[in-house]
């Protein structure tokens, strides 16, 4: 059977998955997308972009149309544990300084959208059952529904979800803490009382009772709600069962005192609580991304973002191996980068978890006004804002005494160009996937023209929120990477290759 051949082979086509194929095809990079389903998931599931993966949309242009299908529905701010205290996200220097209520299929049909603009594919009812790897490449055995096929890549990049397959064909350990809670969410009809105010706090939604059920009513579009749930029968309940009326009947009474009720379930899902986390994201030629690499309570919002985020970090990386640009040790920042990153949002969804546990556990309610109180304080609430929305991470950097912008994500200042044209944001100069070295000051960069086939080169004046620096370097995911000074030559080594290294390698 002669294998398919492509770069790289993509197993699922959620948010990680779609995004890393995109940044692939933006790249000139072939890959293909595997997904086991028939079509596109259409229940909601997530359904939050949170600030940092909202600009991160914007550095490729897909942010405008992500808005165009969010709900029109906008939470006051974000939110720790539900608590009555909103977070500031403005305190960040965002544009973007609320979180954007959008269903998962939404986001995916954006990312889709875009792959097949590109010439990328989906290939749905692809189901993987073998996968071999060898010091060129990986290859696959998948069941599709014309039959078994064969498809060849060099390299693969698994992002098949929380029961992933390709992690149980390598055998690869997925550590971590077992299921103490079982939940389930429900796209569906209501009827009764039902809030549908459009402005609000997540906590004025929460709504829970002394024998432990919980429930949480967003509006979605269509005259559907999101519903997530628990109580004694949920937590019963096995991870395949069908959610069913009754259980959200039970709910609802519990929570709402029969104020509300349910008319039709059109979709609905069984999660937990489960943290776990793979100790290596790259096991040779496979790497690992999203929920197939992390899992975690979705408490706080942040799943979704978190895979979307791992794929904007990995993609830029992998094309420019792929092109022969660099060597395959860059791929190793992608575990030292994004690792961390997860096991932080691990640790914040089991303390949410305990934060947002029953009421009648000891200490609870103190614990909650502790930490209300706290919230409550600015510099406490701006840290919280900035690790709930992704937007104070800080990359690690080789300089001994790096400078303050190093590592951080660049700001989408206003530029101009002087070239008679209206000013232009940083995130338009992004739209390509290349690294931007943007010169503020005239700054003698001529040794940067070596590498003008990787990177592109402005010239402008900041008209607002410049940085400090005569210029800086920013990667494709939109980090700082150097900012003035010497060592300019060696930051572009490091993080595009060598000068004059391109097209060396091979990208079929």
């Amino acid at each position: 059977m002669n294998a398919q051949v492509t770069g790289v082979i993509v197993v699922g086509a959620g948010g990680a998955g779609l995004t890393l194929a995109t940044e692939l095809a933006l790249a000139g990079v072939p890959a293909v997308v595997l997904d086991r389903l028939p079509g596109r998931n259409l229940q909601s599931r997530a359904g939050a972009i949170q600030p940092r993966t909202a600009e991160m949309l914007a550095l490729r242009g897909l942010l405008d149309d992500t808005l165009g299908r969010s709900i029109d529905y906008r939470l006051v701010g974000g939110h720790f544990a539900g608590l009555p205290v909103p977070l500031d996200y403005a305190a960040w220097d965002t544009r973007y300084p609320h979180p954007v209520l959008l269903p998962q299929d939404q986001l995916e049909a954006v990312l889709e959208d875009r792959l097949v603009e590109l010439g990328g594919q989906v290939l749905r009812e692809h189901r993987l059952t073998g996968l071999r790897q060898d010091a060129d490449g990986v290859t696959v055995t998948v069941t599709a529904p014309d039959g078994d096929r064969t498809l060849r890549g060099r390299h693969l990049v698994a992002c098949d979800g929380a029961h992933s397959s390709v992690r149980k064909i390598i055998g690869a350990a997925f550590p971590g803490e077992a299921a103490t809670a079982r939940m389930a969410t429900a796209d569906l009809v209501l009827t009764g009382d039902v809030d549908d105010s459009t402005t609000g706090h997540i906590s004025s939604r929460i709504h829970t009772s002394p024998q432990g059920h919980f429930a949480m009513i967003t509006p979605l579009a269509n005259g559907l709600h999101k519903l997530i749930l628990s109580g004694p029968r949920t937590m019963a309940a096995e991870r395949d069962a069908p959610v069913t009326t009754e259980e959200v009947r039970e709910v609802l009474q519990a929570t709402h005192g029969g104020k509300v009720d349910v008319a039709e379930i059109r979709y609905a899902s069984r999660f937990s609580n489960a943290s776990r986390q793979l100790e290596q994201y790259r096991h040779g030629r496979v790497l690992f991304a999203g929920d197939s690499a992390h899992i975690h309570s979705p408490a706080g919002g942040q799943g979704l973002n978190l895979g979307v985020q791992d794929a904007f970090n990995l993609g830029w990386k992998l094309a420019a191996v792929l092109r022969g640009e660099v060597a395959e040790d860059l791929l190793d920042t992608y575990q030292a980068e994004r690792h961390p990153v997860a096991a932080r949002v691990l640790a914040l969804t089991r303390a949410q978890g305990v934060v947002m546990g029953p009421q009648r556990d000891g200490g609870v309610p103190e614990l909650r006004d502790v930490l209300t109180d706290l919230l409550r304080l600015p510099d406490a609430n701006r840290y919280m804002a900035g690790v709930m929305a992704g937007l104070d991470l800080c990359l690690p950097s080789p300089d001994a005494a790096p400078h303050p912008l190093l590592g951080l994500r660049m700001p989408d200042v206003d530029l101009d160009l002087g070239d008679g044209e209206p000013p232009v944001r940083f995130s338009d100069l992004t739209r390509t996937g290349r690294g931007v070295l943007l010169d503020l000051a005239e700054a003698p960069l001529a040794a940067a023209a070596a590498w003008s086939d990787r990177i592109t080169r402005v010239r402008a004046r900041a008209i607002s929120g410049s940085p400090d620096a005569e210029a800086v370097l920013v990667r494709p995911d939109g980090y700082v990477c150097w900012a003035g000074g010497a060592g300019l030559a060696e930051t572009l080594t490091r993080w595009f290759g060598p000068a004059g290294r391109a097209g060396d390698g091979t990208s079929g």
